[in-house]
């Protein structure tokens, strides 16, 4: 395992005394969340790319004793999540899809990463499960994966997959499936209301997002899906030599506007689909939110505590060997921010995850060369 010592999260210099009155806990794989409402200076999200580019505050590696590779999924542990598990607030959930062998939609493992980088193993399901981006982690401490299963890495024998429910000791409480709604769980974001998860998946086999509602009670071992609904639609999605898959990734909520935000990698842009949480057909690819020559397929999404989106290149399309693996942040209305590189390799990014707790963001992203999460800490 590859980590630093931790060092003091980074001060980012702010012109407002009233940045962060307003604290949205969303990601691109984690549980979403609002508190109190409230501004946020404007110059806080070019600081928060510009210090991407400097070294993490951990740099952690994800590859388990079975030897998985290829970690996809990201998601932050909330805070109060049961006690008594597997499960540590703070700490970081990272899936891997390939196995030793680096043959995609195989590998089997979910391992946990401490605030200060030390690993150890959540879950490891069967032979050829494939987990992906697909991953979150509830308040009450189940977890969500999804799995697209291959028998030898490649796209001529991809399977549907599911979305694995597993309880805070890692053990698989319920295994969901349906043909269309679950059509290869590729990515996921969760906002969570009471009792009700509103679940969004992005399907990379048919090109859909659908949106789940379960109930997830306190303390409960187990969740039941109260509806299923497709919410857009049409997205490009196909198979790829390369990435095996290429369709709908990223998700992003945010519940101030009741807006999900999809980074489609085969159109190679950023849509909205208004009305997420409550409509009950789908927009289609909704609204072109972000098109722009900076955008190299874009994969995971993540939405910034100020409400503009950071989104993580894969390189499948439009790929620049000068520009590898980049994280390309931009506003909800389509203006460029900035953009930085983790890797000098191409395809090294895809999953990204946000947490902010108090005065303090904390910003993860998975590398696939270097098998490894690396985590930026800042305080405002």
């Amino acid at each position: 395992m590859r980590s630093r010592k931790r060092r003091p999260a980074m001060t980012l210099s702010i012109q407002s005394a009233e940045v962060l009155e307003s604290r949205t806990l969303l990601s691109a794989t984690g549980v979403g969340s609002v508190a109190a409402a409230g501004a946020v200076a404007p110059s806080v999200s070019q600081y928060f790319v510009s210090h991407l580019a400097a070294t993490p505050n951990v740099n952690a590696s994800t590859v388990p004793k079975n030897g998985d590779e290829n970690p996809y999924g990201v998601a932050f542990v909330p805070q109060g999540v049961p006690a008594g598990g597997k499960l540590h607030p703070g700490s970081i959930l990272v899936s891997n899809f390939n196995n030793s062998h680096n043959q995609q939609g195989t590998g089997t493992t979910i391992v946990e990463i401490s605030p200060t980088g030390q690993q150890s193993l959540f879950f490891q399901g069967p032979k050829g499960l494939g987990l992906t981006t697909a991953l979150a982690v509830l308040n009450n401490g189940l977890v969500l994966v999804g799995n697209v299963p291959t028998s030898d890495g490649s796209f001529s024998t991809i399977q549907q997959g599911s979305l694995l429910i597993l309880n805070k000791n890692g053990q698989v409480v319920a295994d969901l499936m349906n043909k269309q709604q679950l059509d290869g769980p590729w990515d996921l974001t969760v906002y969570q209301a009471g009792d009700l998860s509103f679940v969004f998946v992005s399907n990379v086999l048919n090109g859909t997002v659908s949106r789940l509602v379960l109930l997830t009670p306190p303390n409960g071992n187990s969740a039941t899906v109260l509806s299923t609904t497709t919410i857009a639609s049409g997205f490009v999605h196909r198979g790829d030599p390369n990435a095996l898959a290429i369709g709908p990734t990223g998700l992003a909520f945010n519940p101030l506007d009741d807006l999900l935000y999809v980074a489609s990698t085969g159109d190679n842009a950023i849509f909205s689909i208004p009305n997420a949480l409550v409509r009950l057909t789908s927009a289609g690819k909704g609204s072109l939110v972000f098109s722009n020559p900076n955008l190299r397929g874009p994969l995971g999404l993540a939405l910034l505590p100020d409400g503009n989106l950071i989104t993580a290149n894969g390189d499948a399309i439009n790929a620049n060997a000068n520009d590898p693996s980049e994280l390309v942040e931009f506003s909800p209305s389509g203006k460029f921010i900035g953009e930085t590189s983790i890797d000098p390799a191409q395809g090294s990014a895809f999953g990204l995850a946000v947490e902010v707790n108090g005065d303090q963001v904390s910003f993860a992203s998975v590398n696939d060369d270097s098998n490894s999460l690396e985590i930026w800490d800042f305080q405002f």
